[in-house]
């Protein structure tokens, strides 16, 4: 386990990460999370008093790694660009179980099964925890059944999420 402080940043123009928010884990301290990792690993801890489980570090190169803070998590700590958080962590083994009600559902459409299936494990997740973050049954259920239709038509999540947003827009006219 590492405990250290740590600023939020942000990516100005970093490609896909550009406007992502982070904390940067230097080489010395992903050394001690997991020694001689390179590639991208999950992680369980606080960041004050904010809870994280299998959260993903993703490496910068030259050892150092990214914990990447969105929306919820800065909603959480009610931290923003700039401000400090007090950080602990260390590695999380647990497997992430994906979300129970989606998988049958996803299994009941052959199309969209067999999409899914080609995807890598962190794009299936990608799914799960979205499916997994609605506050009401309603909520889970659409996301449920927009999930299901959009691997059908073999879209990831993030053409998904374009795809309702452009809907949404379109209906507003």
């Amino acid at each position: 386990m590492i405990t250290f402080n740590a600023t939020i940043q942000r990516f100005d123009k970093k490609g896909e990460k550009t406007g992502w928010s982070y904390i940067e884990i230097s080489a010395a301290q992903a050394k001690k999370l997991k020694p001689d990792t390179k590639t991208s690993f999950r992680v369980k801890g606080k960041l004050d008093s904010y809870p994280l489980k299998q959260t993903a570090l993703l490496p910068l190169g030259n050892g150092k790694f990214i914990l990447p803070i969105n929306s919820t998590i800065r909603k959480g700590t009610g931290k923003k660009q700039g401000d400090k958080l007090k950080v602990t962590l260390e590695p999380d083994e647990s497997k992430f179980v994906m979300n129970a009600d989606f998988m049958a559902c996803v299994k009941d459409d052959p199309a969209a099964n067999s999409f899914f299936k080609t995807l890598p494990a962190g794009h299936q997740r990608y799914f799960s925890k979205w499916i997994d973050s609605a506050k009401t049954v309603q909520t889970k259920t659409r996301r449920i059944v927009m999930a299901v239709n959009a691997l059908a038509r073999k879209m990831g999540f993030p053409e998904m999420l374009r795809e309702e947003k452009r809907n949404k827009l379109d209906n507003l006219y």
